[in-house]
């Protein structure tokens, strides 16, 4: 009898130590974020056991949705383990939510990106700040070198 149930203790404890599973963490070697309509999100997913181990013979996939449009993008190995590629296509402007199936245990969501339309957005905020600097080193220079000057004297007197 005490044998008994020391194997239903035993099994008491080991089946739901066994049942919980592994997990997998996937690392994003960049975001959608400044990706047109249109346009192509390379990403490399790094995916990796519990965190540490680099996973090989799996198969990823990236998932998009806006609204009621869905589509999904196998990620493929690339020359190191562990690492998948996917080329993203988001076909049209608008909030995109992303998610990721590791291929291994479970679906990695993200926060939603605003994807632009093709060629569109707002102007640059870095070239005006360049051009802006620019002009402003330029009327430095022309008052430095204006300071520098003397003004001319007639003809006939010391300067």
């Amino acid at each position: 009898m005490k044998r008994l149930l020391l194997v239903l203790a035993v099994a008491a404890v080991a089946v739901p130590v066994a049942s919980a599973g592994g997990f997998a963490t996937v690392g994003l070697s960049s975001l959608p974020t400044g990706t047109p309509a249109g346009g192509t999100w390379s990403v490399d997913l790094t995916v990796k056991a519990h965190g540490q181990t680099p996973l090989h013979g799996i198969t990823p996939v990236v998932r998009i949705r806006n609204g009621d449009a869905t589509r999904e993008f196998i990620a493929v190995a690339t020359d190191t383990t562990g690492v998948y590629r996917a080329d993203v296509v988001f076909p049209r402007a608008g909030t995109w939510s992303y998610e990721i199936w590791d291929g291994y245990t479970q679906t990695h969501t993200y926060k939603p990106v605003e994807i632009g339309a093709p060629g569109g957005g707002s102007f640059p905020t870095l070239p005006v700040g360049g051009v802006a600097l620019a002009l402003l080193l330029a009327a430095a220079l022309v008052l430095f070198l204006r300071r520098g000057r003397t003004a001319p004297h007639p003809a006939g007197t010391a300067a």
